[in-house]
This record gives C-alpha cells, structure tokens and sequence, in this order.
C-alpha cells in the first residue's frame, strides 16, 4: 500500500487572488486512515482533489508510492475516491454500480462476478445487488459507493465528506464501520471532514487545517491533549479561554493575573513575565464547588445555566470578572446547584494550555471563517 507526501505544494484560483491550498508539507503512511480535518472553505477538499490528480497545482509536488504525481491523470494513480453525494450512476444496480471499474478495466467476467459478490458482502448489500438508488436508504447508498471504491482494487481510498449528507445516526454507525472495512483491507485512506467528532473516532492521525494552511497534525489524543494553538484548542473539542498576563515566573511554572484581579497559578510550560497570554482549559477538567473561592486557583463566580446532557450535565459560570466558564460533569457525579448559586470555580494547576496573547485578537483567532 502506498504512503503519501506532499512537498511545499500550493493551488490558488482567480488569478491568485486566492490561496486554497498555501505551502501544504504532509506526509501520509502506508497504511494509515489519515484525517484532513478543518472547517468550510479551508481548503481541504480542494487538497483531496490535488492529491486524486482531478487538479494540478501551481507549487510543489506531491508523491504517492514515492512516485512523483506531476501530469499524471487520475485513472493512472491507482486511487478509489468515495464522494459526499453518493455520486452513484441512477440507472445502474448496486451490482452494476460496483463492478463498472473492473468492468472498464477489462477484467475477465470471472474475475469481476468474485470482487463484485466481495464487495457487496464486504459492506452487507449483497441481497441488494439488484436494487437501483433510489431503491436505497442513504446509509446504503454510501456503502455501495465504498464498495464501489474498493472493487477497483486501489491501494489508496479518498473519502470527501462522505457521512455529511447522512443524518446523525446512520453517519455515527457508518464512520465506524467504513474504518473496519478499510483497515481490514491495508488500503491507505485519506477522509476529508468539517466533523471533528468523526475525525477524533476514526483517524490514526489528524491535520487540522485552516485558510488553505496545515496548523497541526498528531494522533487524536495528541491534538486534544497537547493543542499548539489556540484555534486547534478550540477546533478540537470544546475549551474555555481566559485573558491575563504572566505576573510571576518561578521553576514550577507561572502565576497568570486574569482580568478583574483575578489570579491562577499555571504549571509546567512557561512564558516570559509581563506577557500577555491566554489560557485555555478543557470544560470536564474544571470542578464547581458551591460558596465562595478560598484557596489557591479557585475562582469566583455565579452559576447562569444549569444543562443535563444526559451522560454528562453542562454548567455556565458567570466569574466575578464577567467571564464566563462552561464546565461539564458527568451526571452521576454532578452537584445540585442551580441558576443564581454563589460558586467556586477549582482550575488544575497542571490541566490548563498557555497561548501567547494572538496579534489579531482573540475572537478573531477563534473564529472559522
């Protein structure tokens, strides 16, 4: 199965009035189900068509199996591209719809009945051969159209969106079923999403992308855990994000001044004194304790909203200094309080991220657009 790497590789359109895909160094491994992950016009998709040959770009180069991919057209790069719109011919069965790649290649008839009867088993549509797509739920029609991917026998499968036009739950049991199919197989995948949940259940690895850029690529855990910047922060998963600057800093990390005279101590990673900074902390590592703040790192506050999620239950905390906290509990555990109630707000002095102050400002820095 091939890796996949792209080399410095940029595509613009309009003349270069814009930059879709600026500088881009990715590597893929052999094997891997890779995740390009970002929001709408960030120039993923734009990215699975480079790499599928269906564009060209304007720099740089991309390899696959270590063969340079420059003026080579799509049918020559042994790929299998699974589409968000299901992208299935109307007149054809499941049946005719998977094995028309085979069939096009000229295989012999022997051969394309058995990879036919194996795909369609493979994804649990054989006692569907025969039905046409509009014969066929949504979730169906995306696995014929995996299916179809597969029959080609590509080594490497791109998926573009390809659970966004399922609703919730059939796209929650798909995702997990897609990654079996594919792992069991070897092929090395590249699944383009705007749904970071999706992304953290099904990726080996992530590249979190924006504004044609690649910000960070690690394993789920590493991107949650260890974000490198703010947006990733906030892209990943859900984090509370309060403004100060370093006051002290000593050799266990630093004491942060927070707006209102507010203040946390911070360890580990430190910043140099008198800077600006934001610190962003995870909704469930926070801890809510009612009456008011005493010890170090507890934060006064009032609670605004009180949310039972059914897992988890969701508390809004208005600080003394008007921000606000989101913090999360599982039910089980969860404190009774209410709207109103006079609350310490407990921050881990090892549990929080420490951002350098962004020269944009911070809601520039977290939005998506």
């Amino acid at each position: 199965m091939p890796d996949v790497r792209l080399v410095n590789v940029t595509k613009t359109f309009e003349g270069g009035r814009i930059v879709a895909v600026d500088h881009v160094n990715l590597h893929v491994k052999d094997g891997e189900y890779f995740c390009i992950l970002g929001p709408s016009g960030c120039g993923k998709t734009t990215l699975l068509r480079l790499i599928a040959g269906i564009l060209e770009p304007d720099e740089g180069e991309i390899y696959i199996g270590g063969k340079p991919m420059r003026g080579v057209p799509p049918e020559d790069r042994d790929i299998g591209f699974v589409f968000q719109t299901f992208a299935l011919f109307p007149h054809m069965t499941a049946w005719e719809n998977v094995t028309y790649g085979p069939r096009v290649r000229g295989w012999p008839e022997d051969q394309i009945e058995r990879v036919g009867r194996e795909m369609l088993e493979l994804v649990g549509l054989y006692e569907r051969a025969d039905a046409y797509p509009r014969e066929l739920s949504g979730g169906m029609m995306q696995r014929v159209g995996l299916a179809r991917a597969l029959a080609t026998g590509a080594s490497l499968l791109l998926l573009d969106e390809p659970l966004s036009a399922l609703d919730a739950k059939i796209a929650f049991e798909l995702r997990y079923e897609i990654r079996r199919l594919v792992k069991g197989l070897g092929r090395t995948a590249i699944h383009v999403t705007h749904d970071q949940a999706e992304a953290m259940a099904i990726a080996d690895r992530i590249a979190v992308m924006r504004k044609g850029r690649i910000l960070q690529v690690g394993t789920p855990e590493e991107l949650y855990m260890r974000p490198k910047s703010i947006f990733v922060a906030h892209f990943i998963g859900e984090c509370n994000f309060l403004e100060g600057f370093v006051e002290e800093v000593d050799e266990e990390g630093m004491l942060i001044r927070l707006r209102g005279d507010l203040a946390i101590r911070i360890m580990g990673e430190k910043r140099r004194r008198g800077e600006k900074v934001v610190v962003g902390v995870r909704p469930e590592v926070l801890e809510v304790r009612e009456g008011a703040a005493r010890r170090s790192n507890e934060l006064p506050g009032t609670v605004e909203r009180v949310m039972f999620e059914g897992v988890v239950t969701r508390y809004e905390v208005r600080l003394a200094n008007e921000d606000l906290l989101v913090i999360t509990a599982p039910s089980m555990m969860a404190r009774q309080l209410r709207p109103g109630d006079k609350v310490a707000v407990v921050v881990p002095h090892g549990k929080a991220f420490v951002f350098p102050y962004p020269e944009r400002g911070l809601k520039e820095e977290l939005s998506v657009e």
